[in-house]
């Protein structure tokens, strides 16, 4: 949990990477956002890497929360195929991911090629648990729920951070394959 100030230093951050990139955001532009000393924001993070990482984390985490409280009531395999259907609309839409993937991608790569971070731990945990519940109420199909719910994230990660790319393909049709995909992929 965070405090006010935590707060205030990470929505200052928000809208200098909106302004001016990562690259170009530093803490003293954060500290005057936020209306707070250097100091206050020092005590809190080391350097811009560590605010912007909690920035992400609380910025993807809140969008998948309110992806995933929007998705009770159904069967396991219709929660796991909205909840990944809407999270990438989520994450495209996103002005803080639109800014870090049209102007500093890179930053991405340590959590697509090195290690995965904490947002997409917490997505493997919601995938794993919401698998389970399809394969318990028979909409999934058996398997290991750890490795299904790690290549189901693999696949979203690839449709969030690479679909913009598809070459004379609608959105709207890669969207609808997506869903596909992840329904055969599930279906017993």
């Amino acid at each position: 949990m965070t405090d006010a100030t935590t707060e205030a230093i990470l929505d200052a951050t928000r809208a200098s990477v909106l302004d001016f990139g990562i690259r170009r955001t530093t803490l003293t532009d954060v500290a005057r956002r936020a209306s707070v000393s250097r100091m206050t924001v020092y005590r809190r993070y080391p350097d811009v890497d560590a605010v912007l990482r909690d920035l992400m984390t609380r910025e993807f985490g809140a969008a998948m929360a309110e992806v995933a409280q929007d998705l009770s009531g159904s069967n396991g395999r219709e929660r796991v195929s909205g909840h990944i259907m809407a999270s990438v609309e989520a994450f495209r839409s996103s002005p803080l991911m639109s800014k870090i993937i049209e102007a500093e991608p890179e930053l991405l790569l340590p959590y697509v090629l090195g290690r995965m971070g904490e947002t997409q731990r917490a997505a493997v945990g919601l995938l794993t648990q919401e698998i389970a519940d399809g394969q318990a109420d028979g909409s999934i199909r058996p398997g290991d729920v750890r490795v299904m719910a790690q290549a189901l994230l693999l696949v979203t990660q690839s449709f969030i951070l690479s679909g913009s790319i598809a070459e004379d393909v609608p959105p709207t049709a890669l969207h609808d394959e997506l869903s596909r995909l992840i329904v055969a992929v599930l279906t017993p």
